[in-house]
């Protein structure tokens, strides 16, 4: 019988070994296919159940020195930044420093009567404007750099765009405003709060506040592609990301970062599931969005995860609790394709399709065609276009998206998990497009 147990605990091990090297093959060839040593690349690591499965860089670090990237190299992280941010600002709560319901103007003046609270900062529902996207007169290209407060400023005198609690809209100067709060409460600058609370205790030692002048050693260069030539990113002062947007990191210590919080060294559960559960609205609606990360159900799996843009880096870093599975993508090119190979790593590691497709015939996807509006903003529209390989929606600024059907009248945009949208018919025809992200969007058919 002990034989018989150890050729059978031998086999599995051979099982999982065939595996698991068929699902590194499958992801080698997935990034070698999209970079080379003559392109910008991207750091991968996977893990599961707390360990690193695949941990590997493809491309370069740097185009005119030659320089490969190596798992070690350091990123932007961008808006990834936000979960520290908001980590830091729920470890002041369970110290008892801060309340999730206080009013913004308890620390910071020009806010009052505006009933923003903590939580509406930092779930993305206070209503206030994006400072980066109001007009100062001046490129945040140009060499300035900003005090917090010079940030705060840009955007503090606008109104709001809705009723705190109303509505969900992604915002940078919500994360900039925690980030002044954290000074403020702590009595520290942010990148010091950070590093003694958080990436000291987790021994993340190549995570850093960025810095245009620091040397700071591993850091690769950012590209962008005009045609077919990649050139190097325009200049981006590191003060201007802050608390919304100024860290960088590599693969190894995001892992680490992952495994602290799931281990709750640095924040108790209680408030952990708190940020990793999406926010309601004051009406009762389920946000895609908790405090920090973005939480939505994928055909039947929960994932948690983030994104982070900026001149020369992207990246994406998501978690699936289910499955233990952690993976984080990073990339110092602007115009990599991101959201497609961070679905299809995710793809293969959990083994089903996250997008299920069912076929539809050409007399139904012609039905469908036509150019749609946004009811609440009758400047934006979405033409649906039957090409060879389906229907195809070109949305007015953003581009063109084939649909992937999951019933006759139900679809989501390729590499878009987080959108759901539905046909509305009326005696069989199309009448309208209802799309759901944090809120349902109609959208009219106007011809």
């Amino acid at each position: 019988m002990k034989t018989l147990g150890l050729l059978f605990t031998f086999l599995i091990s051979i099982h999982l070994y065939s595996q698991n090297s068929q699902i590194e093959k499958e992801l080698d060839a997935l990034f070698e296919k999209d970079f080379s040593e003559k392109t910008p690349g991207c750091s991968v690591l996977i893990s599961q159940n707390g360990n690193t499965v695949y941990n590997k860089a493809f491309g370069s670090a740097n185009l005119e020195l030659d320089v490969p990237l190596k798992t070690t190299s350091v990123f932007s992280i961008a808006s990834i930044t936000k979960q520290f941010t908001a980590i830091a600002i729920l470890q002041l709560v369970e110290k008892g420093k801060i309340r999730l319901d206080d009013n913004l103007d308890k620390y910071i003046d020009g806010f009052e009567g505006k009933g923003i609270e903590i939580q509406h900062l930092l779930s993305h529902t206070s209503g206030l404007k994006d400072y980066l996207q109001v007009d100062t007169g001046q490129k945040f290209g140009e060499r300035m750099d900003y005090t917090p407060l010079e940030l705060i400023d840009i955007f503090k005198k606008i109104p709001l765009e809705f009723v705190p609690g109303t509505a969900y809209k992604y915002c940078n100067s919500d994360y900039i405003l925690l980030g002044y709060i954290i000074e403020k409460v702590s009595g520290r600058k942010y990148a010091d709060y950070l590093k003694d609370n958080i990436f000291i205790p987790l021994k993340m030692d190549h995570t850093f506040y960025d810095s245009n002048e620091a040397i700071i050693p591993n850091r690769v260069s950012g590209y962008f592609k005009d045609g077919s030539i990649y050139k190097k990113a325009e200049f981006w002062s590191a003060t201007v990301g802050y608390s919304a947007g100024g860290l960088l990191s590599n693969t190894s210590d995001l892992e680490k970062w992952n495994n602290g919080l799931l281990s709750y060294s640095i924040l108790n559960k209680e408030l952990l599931d708190k940020a990793f559960t999406p926010y309601k609205l004051n009406d009762g609606t389920i946000t895609n969005y908790g405090l920090g990360w973005n939480v939505a159900d994928v055909n039947g799996i929960k994932k948690i995860d983030h994104g982070g843009n900026k001149n020369g880096f992207i990246s994406y870093e998501g978690y699936f609790p289910e499955k233990q599975l952690y993976i984080v993508l990073l990339f110092n090119s602007e115009n990599a394709e991101r959201d497609k190979l961070a679905i299809r790593v995710s793809e293969i590691m959990i083994g089903k399709s996250l997008q299920n497709k069912v076929t539809l015939t050409d007399e139904i996807l012609q039905k469908y065609t036509g150019k749609y509006q946004l009811v609440s903003d009758a400047k934006r529209t979405m033409t649906i276009i039957k090409e060879k390989s389906g229907l195809v929606a070109d949305i007015s600024g953003q581009g063109k998206f084939p649909l992937i059907f999951q019933s006759q009248t139900q679809f989501q945009l390729s590499n878009l998990l987080d959108i759901k949208c539905e046909f509305k018919l009326v005696n069989g025809n199309p009448e309208s497009i209802i799309v759901s992200q944090n809120g349902a969007y109609e959208w009219k058919k106007i011809r």
